[in-house]
Order: C-alpha cells, then structure tokens, then sequence
C-alpha cells in the first residue's frame, strides 16, 4: 500500500481526462431523454451499460423499482458509495447552450436540476476509481447506487429500507449549483402523502343528494391549518417546518354536479424524522375526519417519507481539500456574458459565474433524499458552479446550461474530487475510523428505522401518464450514448 496517495491520484485524474468522452456521451443522451420520477428507463439502461462494460457487477430493479440499481466493483473493506441520481423535472424543455427561454418540446420535461450531469459525473468517478483497484490493488470495494425520483425523495427511502446502504463506509456525492463548496450541511425531513377522497355525484340543485368529495378535501385543507399552530416553526428560514397542500385532481369538472372524487396532496419538510411522524399521525387524522364529516371515503396513499440528514465534517473536510487541489470550475468570456444577460432579464445581480470555491462551513440546504445515505454511513456532498445566482433553481435556464460545454467540465471537475477522495478513503483508515465516530456522535445511540411501512409499495407508475405522452415527441429528437 502506498504511503502517499500522490501517485494514484495522478493516476486517476489522467485517467478521466483520457476517458471522459463515452461519459459526456452519456451526459448528452441522457439530457435528451429528460425522463422524470420512476420513468427514468433510457436513463437507468444507458448507466448500467456504462458500468457493465467498465467490469462492474449489476443488480437491477432493486427495491421493487425497475429502474433502480446497484453497481459493485472489488470485494472487501472500504466500502465506498456513490450517488448516481438521474432524474429530470417536468415543464423544463429548454434547448441547450441558450439565454433566452426557448423549449426543444413545448411542456415536454427537462434537466432543471442537472441530474444529466450527476448521474454521469458520479459513474465516471466510480469506474475511474475502479482503475485504481485493478492498478494499485489497495482493496476495497466500490458501490454506485442507481437512485431514480430524487426529486420527489422516493428512490433512496425505498432503496434504504430494502438495506442496500447497509455496509457502506463513506458516502460521495455531488450537485451542480450556483456555487462551489463541500459544506458539512443538514436538511429536514420530509414527507409526501395523497389523499383520495371518494364520495357520490348529484345534480347541484340538490346537492343534499350527494356527498362531495371536494368539501371533504377542503375541510382537511383547512383543518392543516389550523395544525400549523400545533407545529414547531423549525429553524427559519432555512430549516422551517413547512406544510404545503394541493388538490390535483377533483371531478367531475362541471359545478353543476356534486364531484365525487377529489385528491388532496400533502408534502412536509420537518426539521427532525420524530416530529414528521407527529404531523404524519395528525394528518391521518385530520383526512378521517374529513371524511366522516362529509360521509365520503378516503384512501391514504404515502408516496416517501425521509429522514433529516445528518453532516459529516470529516468527510467534507476531505472533499474540500482535494477540491482545492483539482480546482473550482473556470468559464469563458462568453459563458460569462451569457450568466449576466439571465440575470439581467431575471431581474437579478448582474454577478455571472462564481469561480471562486467557499470556505468550509456547516448550515443548512434544501430537502434531498440523500439524507437516507447519512444514517448509515458518513456522507458529504461537493457543489459545483453551473448556473448564476439568483435566478432560482429548476429553471429553464439551469436546463440549458446543463446541456452545455459548461455541464461537461462539471462533470470532468466532480468526477477528480470524488474519485480522489476515494483514493484517500482506501489508502487512509484513519479517515473513515474518524468520519464514522463523527456519525455515532451523531446518531446519539438511534439506529435507522425506515418512516415508509413495509406494507407500502414504491409508487413506479408515478409520472408515467405524462412520459407517456411526451416520449414519442422526445425520441424523435433523442441522442445517442
């Protein structure tokens, strides 16, 4: 075993820059098939190709999700995990390398969020590691985890409470952003519930013949609030409790007929996994009790549920030092211009692109089910600049940046830093001997329990109304891995 991993990671940063292509390749189709939550087919299929030619092993459908994954390489300790996110957002078709709002297919999804880049970026690193295993031979084995639906945090609670992350070592993760940093950050919990409401038509001159599935519906709208007050604020504004509500589907449509169907759609972001099962239990009650006052039925149907999660200092710490040595993302004059001229029609500060890389920090971020990750292994996260500032994110101009040449030397950057943080993490025991104390310090004596009953299925044909209806529009125009 190498004293100095200097070597190795030389080795491997060579290696990414000689091999990145087939990934960008990849990075390319996968923008293309901008498939959201569950419906990530093409995407999950070019992935596990990549990974099988590269001498990985590969479970399939894991956790009763077709297009869920395992990818493993090498056998015995450490155990390091990879994230390989990959799903898109709906309404966002943008086309790519543009500043003005211009969709490839009016409505059709697309990669606000640049999980075309994760996805891809975080593969690369793990084949590329893979190649330090077969050079050096330091042991160790590699695990890259396909998570569909990130952004409805169904693919990681599911792939948890299966026990796929148990064993894992350390966690390395990325997402583009606004900014570039490895901040050892928290999120809050989090939950999504529907509930369908079922009742009895009537012609509206005489309702009373009826029994309204919408008054059910709103009668628990309104009784949430009423249940704010009953919630701890959290710590606002960036880890406040919130409860948000919806009734995405109410029929018939007409008001002369008492509808009778009617669904009201609950998503949660608690600061702490005890708490969201307080307003978990309440919910249910407040959508009985809807129910039974209107004299209509109510299915529960609990789409995720995750847990807040827990920083590692030990693990960023890493991160952040093998960012500065590979360095943050560099932008042409261009690239530049363009930031600013989004910013400017948003209305925004006319800042461009952040090249600059923050100092280490804890704090707060938006809710992710990678938080499942972090009760089982230490994990950190590594941000890279991608798009400007105060534009908001899941946007179209995110979309069309992540298409761009920008998005691929994100990808070449991520990759170099997680993979040579691998390579500190095989040759370095003391590393994750410390992270891991860090997360029992952490854990405070609780071990993972999973907030989804075992009873509850993942929800596959969540979304697939809507791929079904943009994806022959979309193959059309697909580009090859």
């Amino acid at each position: 075993m190498s004293k100095s991993p200097m070597k190795e990671k030389k080795f491997v940063t060579d290696w990414i820059d000689a091999n990145s292509t087939p990934v960008n390749n990849i990075s390319d189709a996968v923008w293309s098939y901008a498939e959201i939550g569950m419906q990530e087919y093409n995407t999950s299929k070019a992935l596990i190709a990549y990974f099988k030619d590269n001498g990985f092993s590969v479970e399939e459908g894991v956790a009763e999700m077709p297009t869920a994954f395992v990818a493993t390489y090498g056998s015995g300790k450490p155990v390091i995990g990879f994230n390989v996110e990959m799903d898109a957002l709906p309404g966002l078709s943008q086309e790519r390398s543009l500043d003005v709002k211009k969709p490839v297919i009016e409505g059709a999804p697309g990669h606000g969020c640049g999980h075309n880049l994760l996805g891809p970026a975080a593969a690369l690193a793990a084949v590329s590691l893979s190649r330090v295993l077969a050079e050096f031979k330091p042991g160790g084995t590699i695990k890259a985890f396909g998570t569909p639906a990130e952004e409805l945090c169904i693919g990681k609670p599911y792939m948890a409470r299966a026990g796929l992350f148990k064993g894992v070592d350390a966690f390395l993760d990325w997402h583009p952003f606004f900014n570039t940093n490895t901040d050892y950050t928290s999120c809050n919990a989090y939950f999504s519930i529907r509930f369908h409401f079922r009742g009895r038509t009537a012609h509206g001159n005489s309702p009373w013949q009826g029994r309204s599935a919408l008054d059910a519906a709103t009668l628990s709208g309104t009784m949430i609030e009423y249940l704010r007050e009953n919630v701890t604020p959290g710590n606002p504004p960036l880890a406040a409790n919130t409860i948000n509500y919806s009734f995405p589907d109410v029929g018939p449509a007409f008001p002369v007929v008492v509808p009778d169907r009617s669904t009201l759609w609950v998503v949660g972001r608690i600061v702490s996994s005890d708490e969201a099962k307080y307003v978990i239990d309440r919910l249910y009650k407040i959508a009985q009790a809807g129910a039974m006052a209107t004299e209509t039925t109510v299915e529960i149907e609990l789409i995720s549920a995750t847990h807040e999660r827990l920083p590692n200092q030990v693990i960023s710490q890493l991160l952040h030092e093998n960012l500065e040595e590979i360095g943050a993302m560099q932008f042409t004059r261009d690239e530049i211009n363009s930031a600013k001229k989004m910013q400017r029609d948003y209305g925004a500060v006319e800042t461009g692109l952040d090249s600059s890389i923050m100092p280490l920090s804890g704090g707060f971020h938006a809710v992710t089910d990678n938080s499942e990750f972090s009760w089982f292994a230490p994990i950190s996260t590594l941000w890279l600049t991608i798009a400007p500032a105060g534009i908001g994110w899941h946007v179209w101009q995110v979309a069309s940046l992540a298409g761009s040449d920008i998005g691929k030397k994100a990808i070449n950057i991520a990759a170099k830093v997680l993979s040579t943080s691998g390579i500190d993490l095989l040759l370095k025991p003391s590393i994750v001997d410390e992270a891991r104390k860090e997360l029992a310090q952490r854990l405070q004596g609780r071990a993972y329990t999973s907030l989804i009953p075992e009873a509850v299925k993942p929800p596959v044909l969540l979304n697939r109304d809507i791929m079904d209806h943009y994806r022959p529009l979309q193959e059309k125009l697909y580009q090859q891995s």
